[in-house]
């Protein structure tokens, strides 16, 4: 089998990339290790910049997104008993949506369904060959058979664990990496949200966050232990201990209710450098990884995909390597920038083991500044409503 642009995983990166190539007539091929229900069952952030919107109805996608997100001007942060209010239309005149990650997912496979666009699933043994040369090709197997896939390019859209990043020679790529001492407990529950926006909870017992998929379906998370196990916290002292870290006012008007997803994930900053070898190009999770906090996994992601699409489109149509030739110093200028900003408000929001009093102190004041501060505003809402491309 052919095709110009070989994609490695059926996430939403590798879809949104293919259905981007499909609307200029470039030619992809998508291999997913695992299967489509698979990938849908997987919970994930649901806070989507305007740039990941905007290329949403570049690729044909946007419909339901329009019709179903919910349009948020700004953001609460919490510490104890006070909060305060990030107006992101005030101090940049655009809003996030909140849509989920597997509602992008599901719309992106539906009009990949649509076109014809051909997808691998169950894919294994993954092997990509001469990615240093102009011929690379893939080797894989489904349900035993072995395969090959030449194309031009191979886009690397598989993850953290994915065979893509393994590929670049260790000479080549050098790798960055903070451990955070802690991960997010997070459940899924059919109630309503406690807040129509989010809350950031800073508490001396740990970070919480409310979030939100629609307005009967909530996403909340609490700070644990990276020892804890899922199966170590019952759904009734879930609820308690996130009412002790959120203000005493939003706890009262907590609806609870039966889990329907519960999961910790631990957090991590990763970024390996450079995001291209020859003709394999690295993108979202395969490249880079941030702390939930924020919400910067899914868009960054994004970001990737759009200096790719570009580069791949420039090269195509006007048979110009500029693009990709600049792929990973753009993407990794606009990456490094999104590290920071998850670095900061996971540092500003959570409790570490290590702290001492003068640092908690110091995380006060941080907050304090923020909440009186209109430039230190302007600046948080920069960073979460996203980043120009």
């Amino acid at each position: 089998m052919k095709t110009q642009v070989a994609i490695i995983g059926g996430g939403p990166s590798g879809l949104l990339l293919a259905q981007l190539l499909h609307t200029r007539g470039i030619d992809s091929v998508v291999l997913e290790r695992k299967t489509k229900d698979y990938v849908l069952s997987r919970i994930r952030a649901g806070v989507l910049e305007q740039g990941l919107i905007k290329l949403m109805q570049e690729a044909g996608c946007a419909t339901r997104l329009h019709a179903e997100g919910i349009p948020h001007d700004g953001t609460l942060i919490s510490y104890g008993d006070e909060m305060f209010r990030i107006d992101f239309t005030e101090h940049t005149g655009t809003p996030v949506m909140v849509y989920g990650q597997t509602e992008v997912t599901r719309d992106l496979y539906e009009a990949r369904e649509k076109t014809g666009g051909k997808i691998e699933f169950n894919v294994e043994d993954v092997v990509i060959h001469g990615a240093d040369t102009d011929t690379p090709h893939v080797y894989y197997t489904v349900d035993g058979t072995a395969h090959r896939l030449d194309c031009d390019f191979v886009a690397g859209c598989d993850g953290f664990h994915g065979v893509s990043r393994q590929t670049i020679p260790l000479d080549v790529r050098k790798e960055y990496e903070k451990i955070y001492p802690f991960g997010w407990l997070g459940i899924l529950s059919e109630t309503p949200p406690v807040n129509h926006e989010l809350i950031y909870a800073n508490s001396p017992r740990g970070f919480a966050l409310c979030s939100m998929r629609n307005e009967n379906l909530s996403r909340y998370y609490i700070q644990c232990s990276l020892s804890d196990k899922p199966e170590d916290w019952t759904d009734e002292a879930f609820w308690q201990e996130l009412k002790r870290r959120i203000p005493a006012d939003q706890a009262a008007n907590l609806v609870t209710g039966p889990s329907i997803e519960k999961s910790i994930a631990p957090l991590r900053s990763f970024v390996t450098e450079p995001m291209r070898w020859g003709r394999l190009f690295l993108c979202g999770d395969a490249a880079h990884i941030v702390p939930p906090t924020g919400a910067k996994g899914l868009n960054t992601a994004a970001s990737d995909v759009h200096y790719l699409y570009n580069g791949l489109r420039d090269f195509y149509e006007n048979n110009s390597t500029e693009g990709i030739d600049t792929y990973s110093q753009k993407a990794l200028a606009r990456v490094w920038k999104a590290e920071r900003f998850s670095w900061w408000f996971s540092s500003l929001m959570h409790t570490y083991p290590d702290q001492s009093e003068f640092d908690l102190k110091m995380q006060v004041a941080e907050i304090e500044f923020l909440r009186s501060n209109k430039a230190a505003q302007k600046s948080m809402a920069e960073n979460y409503i996203g980043l120009p491309y």
